[in-house]
């Protein structure tokens, strides 16, 4: 009988480990388990590292027994089997059986064996209970021990019900059986690039005959991740290539002109270069696709305004989409400051070519929402500002050009793809983030677009020091940084304090979710800004003026604190991450982030970006519970050391892993990425990016590769193909 990836495993390795696979695993064919790759490999004598095992853990260590000792048990009947195993490092594990003396038998000292079970912690020792094993030394080979012939042992990622070795076992019947798929990439490709066959690939990464083997099969079959995220979004490209857009060149005597005529300063050489790429795309008939990667306060939003502009001297209008109604509003009056009387046609002081700025958001009132629409719907507001409210039915534009999508991961594919469609023809697109995105990111997510960089910070921008406040160790540290918030308060200028969560029960859109405890402990809830600003006006910062702001307050609200703040009328803002991007007060020069351990790493560098943004140097003060050498503290010890985004974008990619890079969160489905890493392998990436938009141009429907297209099925399924094509 011969199997291939299609046939169900349900006749080939038994009903009940079939429905095993199935329920705990979620692997149903052939297909599934040959590519359900092993996590990590053993071998005989090379020790595990016991003591980096963490409680809660769901773990399978190689280790040998060192010695046993059965006791009866004191709270009930019978006896209590301790088995203590080592790694030959000096760490040790106790693995303890409840009425199972009989085990002793078998696991007598001297014996190597794989101990699968969660970690727990009794008086101070870490144990495994009950653990399953196998045993490896035995005289006597055992089906189980066949599964491990080989000196490497492969480790699967496993669960409770189906351990290691079972997995192994069931690879074992699947691999004398299974034919391969014909080897869909093109033999040109793999020879030029030193590939073994896929039928090769796909057995020495479960049974490897040495290191060496094993390392070439793991490279194609990274390859054949790469390939297919490459290739698809070569296919977008040139798909994208095709589709008709209204060219917007620039005008020598128009608005954008004039603005840039009217500038007090002199623009940076990057925003410079940026303006000339972004103008060259917006001229040409098909539809511009560019990602603007810029350092938070790098002038990005300048560089979106000339586009806009740009587009209004050709005769269209531009929408900008900002994640919140806080920086939708920040926006507009940012707009509508720079531009001055430019952008007030219509009023007495208005220039002659001027436009009209317009905010439209879910909070306007009936009649300043039905004289708005008009102004858009007519074109007389050539510039349209808005949160996702201008996705609604009712916003129509009169001839949309250009849409800005400022802070690209606070948006979902459909919201995007539903503002694209209110043109006749597909628009130019910006996508703007301040979340530096790792180069080998940048090419495997947003490969199809453009990508602009800014690193160059404006003149005046002023300095930004970070350090960790160790409250738990040192209280006293705490209490120093509130007396040195009330220094900076003294000295005429205004704080930031930022807290994970609202409070009072509430569930807003900008509460921080607390990640599981690193240490297996329990953790209190998270500090909620409703209960801190308080304490704080009680206590440490009494006499200031405080205002707090978050998600769930009304959008009046929200706008009134805003303005006060920037106004000066407001000491202090206690707030939740509502006010991470965006929000441009250059008199606030500290910030106070409390369960700082509770952000990640490019959210610490988001909110950290809203101090030092005038002319006076800025601190911002990291508060944490975490331990000295816990992860947690690790990494607020890296967001301390440097403000270079870049270097904290490939941190977090460490940290997070790779996740699903391709929109797993979208679908809820596992990742596809299963060797890839997009920090390790970027030289990979690059030539099999290299080779897919080679290959495209020359075959764009892979027409003459079928192979090659049922890969990329396999690979890039119909939701993540329709994720790549709106993004």
């Amino acid at each position: 009988m011969t199997t291939t990836t299609q046939t169900p495993l349900k006749g080939l390795v038994g009903d009940k480990t079939a429905k095993a696979l199935a329920g705990h695993l979620d692997l149903h064919t052939v297909g599934d388990l040959i590519y359900h790759f092993p996590r990590r490999y053993d071998e005989r004598g090379e020790h595990t590292d016991i003591r980096a095992l963490e409680v809660g853990e769901q773990v399978t260590v190689m280790a040998q027994v060192q010695r046993t000792n059965v006791r009866p048990m004191r709270q009930r009947r019978g006896q209590l089997l301790e088995v203590i195993v080592g790694d030959g490092s000096g760490g040790t594990l106790t693995c303890t059986f409840f009425s199972q003396a009989w085990r002793e038998r078998d696991l007598k000292p001297g014996r190597w064996g794989l101990f699968a079970g969660k970690v727990t912690e009794f008086r101070g020792k870490r144990q495994l209970n009950g653990p399953e094993y196998v045993l490896l030394d035995e005289e006597t080979a055992t089906s189980e021990v066949e599964e491990f012939a080989g000196a490497l042992i492969p480790v699967y990622p496993a669960a409770a019900a189906v351990p290691t070795w079972v997995i192994a076992k069931c690879v074992r019947v699947v691999l004398d059986t299974f034919t391969p798929p014909e080897d869909p990439v093109p033999a040109g490709v793999r020879a030029e690039r030193g590939l073994v066959g896929l039928d090769t690939a796909l057995r020495e990464i479960h049974r490897p005959s040495s290191r060496e083997s094993l390392a070439r099969a793991r490279r194609r079959l990274k390859w054949d991740e790469a390939f297919a995220v490459q290739l698809t979004l070569a296919q977008r490209k040139y798909r994208a290539a095709d589709w008709p857009a209204k060219p917007r060149p620039r005008r020598d005597d128009g608005l954008l002109a004039a603005f840039d005529a009217s500038l007090p300063y002199e623009l940076t050489d990057g925003q410079r270069r940026v303006g000339e790429e972004v103008a060259d795309d917006l001229a040409v008939a098909h539809p511009m696709h560019r990602l603007l990667q810029g350092e938070v306060g790098s002038g990005k939003t300048l560089c979106a305004l000339r586009a806009m502009l740009q587009v209004v001297d050709a005769g269209g209008q531009a929408a900008m989409l900002a994640p919140t109604e806080v920086l939708a509003a920040q926006h507009y009056r940012n707009v509508l400051d720079l531009l001055g009387p430019m952008g007030r046609a219509g009023e007495l002081d208005s220039t002659p070519d001027a436009t009209r700025v317009a905010l439209v958001t879910g909070s306007l009132g009936a009649a300043a929402r039905r004289a708005t629409l008009a102004e858009v719907a007519s074109g007389a507001a050539g510039i349209v500002v808005g949160t996702h409210a201008l996705l609604y039915e009712g916003v129509d534009f009169a001839d949309l050009g250009l849409v800005v999508v400022d802070e690209q991961h606070r948006f979902g594919v459909e919201q995007r793809d539903a503002l694209r469609a209110k043109a006749d023809q597909p628009p130019h697109v910006l996508v703007m983030t301040a979340t530096p995105i790792p180069r080998t990111v940048a090419m495997t997510v947003y490969g199809d677009l453009e990508t602009s960089v800014l690193s160059q910070l404006p003149r005046g921008r002023s300095p930004i020091a970070s350090h960790v406040v160790p409250a738990a160790d040192k209280p006293a540290f705490l209490d120093r940084a509130w007396r040195r918030l009330r220094e900076e308060v003294a000295a005429g200028h205004q704080a930031y304090v930022v807290c994970p969560r609202i409070g009072e029960a509430t569930a807003g859109e900008d509460e921080e979710e607390a990640p599981p405890p690193e240490d297996g402990q329990e953790r209190r809830p998270p500090l909620a800004v409703l209960e801190v600003a308080p304490l704080l006006a009680e206590g440490p910062l009494q006499g200031l003026r405080i205002g707090v702001l978050h998600g769930k307050l009304p959008a009046d609200e929200k706008d009134a604190v805003m303005r006060d703040f920037a106004a000066g009328k407001l000491d202090v803002l206690v707030a939740t991450t509502v006010i991470e991007v965006g929000v441009d007060v250059p008199n606030s020069t500290m910030m106070v982030i409390l369960d700082a351990d509770r952000f990640g790493v490019s959210q610490l560098h988001q909110l950290r970006g809203r101090v030092g943004r005038g002319s006076a140097a800025g601190l911002c003060l990291l508060v944490t519970e975490a331990s000295e050498g816990t992860p947690a503290r690790e990494r607020l010890d890296s967001v301390a050391s440097t403000t270079d985004g870049f270097r904290l974008a490939e941190l977090d990619l460490e940290q997070r892993r790779e996740g699903d890079v391709l929109g797993a969160a979208q679908s809820g489905r596992r990742s596809h990425l299963r060797l890839l890493s997009l920090l390790r392998d970027a030289d990979l990436i690059r030539d099999a990016r290299l080779d897919a938009l080679a290959l495209i141009e020359a075959d764009p429907e892979l027409e003459g590769h079928p192979e090659l297209a049922a890969m990329l099925a396999h690979f890039v399924d119909e939701e993540r193909a329709e994720y790549l094509e709106k993004g």
